[in-house]
């Protein structure tokens, strides 16, 4: 056994980029990804602005019940959601997936930023109103931009946890939409199991985690030290 290998070949990477099933998991893959990131964060940004701004009656309990579902494994919404999306047409599509990850990942999201949003001074809002802002223009155009690096670390907790999670992308796909995750178990037949394949579509998982990492870098270096994380 030696650290190098001594007859290098990458006939297993080239199998797998001109190999279409193997290359669309990861191509769907990505797809629910951006598609649960994108609407998780438009749907958890006002409702933690609304959480660090507002008090109303049952706010605390709400609060804590949207952190419960974070508690739920996710076997306990397989037959529910099946059902639900097999009635309405949306099996074996992207959305079902992303949608289905929404159910923990806005939850998360909104306690991420809630902390952030928190540790921004309420006078600020309260100047922007004076200096003749209207919400959707203070919104985008100064509160975004100081919370930009808790923005930062909850897409990067989002991409982690629907990246990975395989329960319910397995169970809501069958071929146009399934997962990369799902696709690599074809690596295990009644001869073995293909060792040089499911290496390299390892090593292929990895890659968006790094980019996604390299992008939000500074981002996550400032977070990590506010907020709820």
């Amino acid at each position: 056994m030696t650290l190098w290998p001594k007859n290098l070949t990458f006939d297993n990477y080239i199998g797998i980029f001109t190999n279409s099933s193997w290359y669309m998991g990861y191509v769907n893959s990505m797809l629910y990804v951006a598609l649960n990131m994108l609407i998780t964060i438009c749907v958890a940004l006002p409702a933690a602005y609304a959480f660090s701004r507002y008090r109303f009656i049952g706010d605390k309990h709400l609060f804590f019940w949207l952190l419960t579902n974070l508690m739920a494994p996710p076997a306990v919404f397989l037959l529910p959601y099946f059902q639900l999306y097999y009635s309405v047409g949306l099996f074996d599509t992207h959305i079902a997936v992303a949608l289905a990850h929404c159910l923990f990942n806005i939850p998360l999201a909104i306690w991420i930023l809630e902390g952030f949003m928190s540790s921004v001074p309420k006078e600020i809002d309260e100047t922007a109103y004076i200096d003749g802002y209207s919400f959707p223009r203070f919104f985008i155009k100064i509160f975004i931009p100081m919370i930009r690096s808790g923005i930062g670390v909850t897409l990067f907790f989002l991409f982690m946890f629907s990246w990975v999670e395989l329960l319910l992308a397995r169970t809501l796909t069958a071929t146009d939409a399934q997962p990369i995750g799902m696709i690599m178990t074809r690596t295990s037949t009644a001869s073995g199991i293909d060792w040089g394949t499911l290496a390299a579509a390892g090593v292929l998982t990895i890659v968006p985690g790094i980019l996604v990492v390299y992008f939000v870098r500074n981002h996550i270096a400032k977070g990590f030290a506010l907020g709820r994380t």
